[in-house]
């Protein structure tokens, strides 16, 4: 019943309720990220959805857009701005998220939208993540987020598949207050965010 039903409405309202809360965070964060990014102040991407249903996820911009003298995008760590890197490090950038959550198009819990070039890269089980919207938060991001591997990640991203339920929601709600209080686990060993998913 909570699948079916409840979660979509529960979302929908959670949603609209934190933006209108969050609209004075919202716009000051808007603002300083104009500054920093020279009037780029969202991230705009295609993600896959439910289904693999393709969707644009919005962030705050929190890195530039500098590239190297080949025209490569220059590492996150050297992109990242020191307003971008504030934001991350109490999960402001995932704000925007919430429109997307009121479109439909992600859950407040759930998996998170990774990107579309890593689709024909995941086995039959990891795919089994993209049979529930995903997640602005989720299991995986309660359990390591950044810090863990990809294939933990994944197992986690399943698991949720199939044991998702109000308490479970509750229970990783809760757990990523705690998560953006204490600023764990935002960056990998090895990089500013999260090294590419390169396969199995």
């Amino acid at each position: 019943m909570y699948r079916r039903f409840f979660k979509r409405g529960l979302d929908f309202a959670t949603s609209l309720l934190a933006l209108i809360i969050l609209s004075p965070v919202f716009i000051v964060v808007f603002i300083l990220l104009v500054i920093a990014n020279n009037g780029k102040a969202f991230f705009v991407q295609a993600r896959p959805g439910k289904n693999e249903t393709i969707f644009k996820i919005i962030k705050f911009k929190t890195m530039t857009d500098e590239k190297d003298a080949n025209g490569k995008l220059l590492p996150d760590a050297e992109r990242l701005t020191k307003v971008g890197n504030f934001v991350r490090k109490i999960s402001l950038d995932e704000i925007p998220q919430l429109l997307n959550v009121l479109i439909g198009d992600m859950s407040l819990i759930g998996p998170r939208p990774l990107l579309v070039s890593y689709l024909p890269l995941y086995n039959e089980r990891q795919k089994r993540r993209h049979l529930v919207r995903p997640g602005i938060t989720g299991w995986a991001q309660v359990n390591g987020r950044n810090a863990i591997s990809w294939q933990k990640k994944f197992e986690y991203d399943v698991w949720y598949v199939d044991n998702r339920s109000f308490l479970t929601d509750l229970k990783i709600f809760c757990l990523t207050f705690l998560k953006v209080l204490k600023r764990d686990d935002i960056s990998s060993g090895t990089s500013a965010t999260m090294e590419i998913f390169t396969g199995n």
